[in-house]
């Protein structure tokens, strides 16, 4: 088991530093490259860049606030 854990880990740790590597080089440096460049037919607009990490916050925060509600729903069965 202990070797599954440490591939999962693995895993997630090269996916992370895939998307942070990626979008790091999407918001700070693609701004400075030309326009024409063929580098840019492999990243989506600029609007995206902060579209879609406030879509992503916005749903991380309502998936929190919806376990947080099932989870005092609960207790509140098992008090009673």
């Amino acid at each position: 088991m202990e070797l599954a854990d440490k591939t999962v880990g693995l895993l997630l740790t090269v996916i992370s530093l895939s998307i942070f590597t990626y979008y790091t080089f999407w918001v700070i440096i693609l701004p400075f490259v030309e326009t024409d460049h063929f580098i840019h037919n492999y990243f989506l607009p600029q609007e995206y860049a902060i579209l879609i990490p406030v879509f992503a916050g916005m749903a991380l925060i309502s998936l929190l606030c919806v376990f947080i509600g099932f989870v005092m729903l609960k207790s509140k069965k098992k008090k009673a």
